[in-house]
């Protein structure tokens, strides 16, 4: 178990000159950084412009490029020390570059998570840093991708309605359309069905999308996800990756952490993808249903797992025990 960090009792300005001095020591700064709170972060990042006169996530930058051999943690620590629509642009633009089904969850990650406050402050840095608009880059990617239909919908979600805006009988309606759509996808009519699945997703606010499945449970007496596994097809498993995320979305970041620990090296981008995302949403919570599902602390999962590379194991460690 990584040791508390020393880091952590210091002021402002002698953690920023300790990372000033050791800006090429990845160690030194997992233990300064990886379990600061998001104000923490700022203030640092803040006092570090004011002292050296030089962005330390740039910094961070220039050194994860230098040091292709350890990518993961200096790429673990740029993307810590962003802020939360900076990282959403970095990783946006990654994702739509390969348009891989690992690059579709982190924008599903993106745009459903997001309340629409923060997923504008994203497009907006997308646009500052790329000089492109992230909905169109996500629909011309991969336009031909079931996923792809679903996205574009949440993206015209987010622009039309406000995240307050929840109606009871909204709900229930559309849990009884999204039952009918299901009957039609046994019938073998599955474009039909997508277009009203589609339509209701474009139509509604994540929360109104909520209150939808939280009807179509009582009414029904399963949740719909469980339905949608009566019939199998890169649709389905889509909108089964957007509805895990957007109604249990500490039970998804558990069991996308459990598939990256256990997958092969290439996967490490996404383990550290979706650590950092756990931080955010709520460590506590992640690690809670991780441990419920696996019979297992993610710690210890970790430890296990990560056996080879210490200190991005212990920059995944810090993260699991910090502030998020």
């Amino acid at each position: 178990m990584s040791p508390t960090s020393p880091f952590l009792s210091v002021t402002v300005e002698e953690a920023c000159r300790d990372l000033f001095e050791n800006r090429n020591r990845p160690r030194t700064l997992i233990r300064a950084l990886a379990r600061r709170s998001p104000d923490e972060r700022r203030g640092i990042k803040a006092s570090y412009r004011a002292v050296y006169g030089e962005e330390l996530v740039e910094g961070l930058r220039r050194v994860k490029e230098a040091n292709p051999e350890s990518e993961q943690v200096w790429s673990g620590l740029w993307l810590w020390m962003m802020e939360p629509p900076e990282r959403d642009a970095a990783v946006a633009r990654d994702a739509v570059g390969r348009g891989g089904g690992d690059d579709y969850n982190a924008l599903v990650e993106i745009y459903v998570l997001r309340k629409s406050s923060h997923l504008f402050s994203s497009k907006q840095a997308y646009l500052m840093r790329f000089g492109r608009h992230l909905d169109s880059d996500l629909l011309s990617a991969d336009a031909e991708r079931q996923g792809s239909k679903i996205l574009a919908a949440l993206a015209a979600s987010h622009r039309s309605h406000h995240d307050h805006e929840v109606s009871r009988h909204i709900g229930n309606c559309d849990a009884k359309r999204l039952h009918e759509a299901l009957k039609k996808r046994s019938e073998g009519r599955m474009e039909e069905s997508s277009t009203v699945i589609v339509e209701i997703f474009s139509k509604r606010s994540i929360p109104q999308l909520r209150l939808a499945f939280s009807s179509y449970r009582h009414i029904y007496g399963h949740d719909f996800i469980e339905a949608l596994e009566t019939v199998n097809g890169e649709f389905e498993e889509s909108l089964r990756v957007v509805i895990q995320c957007m109604c249990t979305p500490y039970t998804y970041y558990s069991e996308m952490i459990h598939l990256s620990l256990t997958a092969d090296a290439t996967k490490k981008t996404v383990l550290t993808r979706v650590m950092i995302g756990s931080a955010e949403a709520g460590m506590e919570k992640v690690k809670a249903a991780y441990e419920r599902r696996y019979n297992l602390k993610l710690e210890d999962a970790i430890c296990e797992r990560v056996s080879d590379d210490e200190i991005y194991r212990d920059f995944l460690l810090d993260l699991s025990n910090g502030h998020g």
